[in-house]
């Protein structure tokens, strides 16, 4: 399963961005090969409409599932419609989320924000 985490810098070891749609950077982890690429959220200079524009980005890259600290309801509703299920990060580091994942320890997340709507 490929899984999607927003992050603040690149690296196994760095924390989980607080931020989606405007995470400097995503990290795209295979759960069976175990590959991690990192590549930049080009959504998160955007004036407007950045955490719709990250979760297409999300869906381009072919990602089952997106753990993160938190979710606007646009980005949940695109998310919905494309069957990618989002997950409530619980602990600090990417690799510290992909293990809990994999474990079955994060939940299913139910409640998304309103969103920023243009502020940085």
């Amino acid at each position: 399963m490929k899984i999607a985490i927003p992050m603040n810098e690149m690296g196994m070891d760095t924390e989980v961005c607080v931020s989606f749609g405007r995470a400097p950077y995503f990290l795209f982890y295979d759960t069976q090969s175990k590959e991690a690429v990192f590549s930049q959220n080009a959504a998160a200079a955007a004036h407007g409409g950045a955490g719709i524009k990250a979760a297409q980005a999300i869906i381009d890259q072919n990602a089952e599932a997106l753990l993160t600290v938190r979710c606007g309801e646009n980005s949940a509703e695109v998310f919905q419609a494309a069957g990618i299920k989002v997950y409530k990060t619980t602990k600090v580091t990417a690799k510290e989320n992909i293990e809990a994942f994999e474990k079955g320890e994060l939940a299913v997340m139910t409640q998304f924000h309103a969103g920023f709507h243009g502020k940085a």
